[in-house]
């Protein structure tokens, strides 16, 4: 799906609206792929917004791991997760395992593909690809 930036809080909130119903057996898991500049993060900031987080979501280049407190019904913590740095660990240093086991978290993992260990088979993958300076393409692998 293409979508200009201006559009992408509309995509956002179809996102959320298809979110699972009922809590699973662990976290709801998305992988978040794309080049820097994508719009991996400014779309979790919309997601986190619709959920109804008030603190300012920023990327968690450096702390790898951010969570939020939601107003969402089911899922009542957003973990945003940048796994960026993470491709040399060889062991889960952030707590990933705890947050996947977590059945009330969403994970929005960017860069899921450096995540220390297995990345969950089940989980939908997001890929991002800049267009033009306003434009991106949002694809479901």
């Amino acid at each position: 799906m293409e979508v200009s930036l201006e559009t992408l809080n509309a995509y956002a909130q179809s996102f959320v609206g298809d979110l699972p119903q009922k809590p699973g057996s662990g976290a709801y898991v998305v992988g978040l792929k794309g080049d820097l500049g994508a719009g991996k993060t400014t779309f979790v900031q919309h997601v986190a917004k619709i959920l109804g987080v008030t603190e300012t979501v920023t990327s968690p280049t450096f702390v790898i791991a951010q969570s939020y407190k939601t107003t969402h019904p089911v899922f009542r913590r957003l973990v945003h997760v940048d796994a960026y740095r993470l491709h040399d660990e060889e062991k889960d240093t952030v707590g990933f395992s705890e947050y996947v086991s977590d059945p009330h978290a969403l994970l929005l993992v960017e860069w899921p593909e450096y995540v220390p260990g297995t990345f969950p088979e089940t989980a939908l993958v997001l890929n991002f690809a800049t267009i033009d300076e306003n434009t991106r393409t949002i694809v479901h692998a």
